[in-house]
């Protein structure tokens, strides 16, 4: 099932999710309708508050969908490692139509759970990487503008209240 998209503005993108503790069908039935949710959106990366649900589950595919094998489950997700940097241009499915240069590290291994439940250990590079680094700051309540200079910041805030107030958001 294709969920729709939660948009900035949203207590749920601004909020830390609760830790998944049941890896049971239900879970396995989030994990599908995100990917498909993602697919839809054309994104590689879905964060579970995303589609307005509070848990710490996130979705990636850096190959959109191109390789089965790619498609990667992080449950309960954690940074262990980071070196490197890269600054390159993020967006984001939950702030349609608004990018901006992000910093974010070249490398990146975190620790999370697969959609069994199983714990694994996994190194990303580049694109990987910053998926890692983009879809665990959404479990933690944090969005890419963030990471964005405070002027840059305003003004993508003040161009989503006229959009707001325009009824086109």
């Amino acid at each position: 099932m294709i969920h729709p998209i939660v948009k900035y503005g949203d207590p749920v993108l601004e909020s830390i999710s609760q830790p998944i503790e049941e890896f049971d069908g239900e879970f396995q039935k989030l994990v599908d309708d995100m990917f498909e949710s993602m697919y839809a959106a054309q994104g590689v990366g879905l964060a579970a508050p995303q589609i307005g649900i509070s848990r710490r589950v996130a979705v990636i595919d850096v190959t959109s969908g191109k390789n089965p094998e790619a498609k990667i489950v992080c449950a309960n997700p954690e940074i262990l490692h980071t070196e490197g940097e890269q600054r390159e241009e993020e967006g984001c499915l939950s702030i349609p139509g608004f990018r901006g240069q992000v910093l974010r590290p070249q490398f990146v291994t975190i620790r999370a759970q697969d959609a069994a439940g199983k714990e694994f250990e996994m190194r990303g590079e580049g694109l990987l990487a910053r998926a890692f680094c983009h879809e665990i700051d959404h479990l933690n309540g944090t969005l890419f503008i963030m990471h964005l200079s405070l002027l840059k910041r305003d003004l993508i805030k003040r161009k989503i209240r006229k959009l707001k107030k325009a009824g086109g958001w």
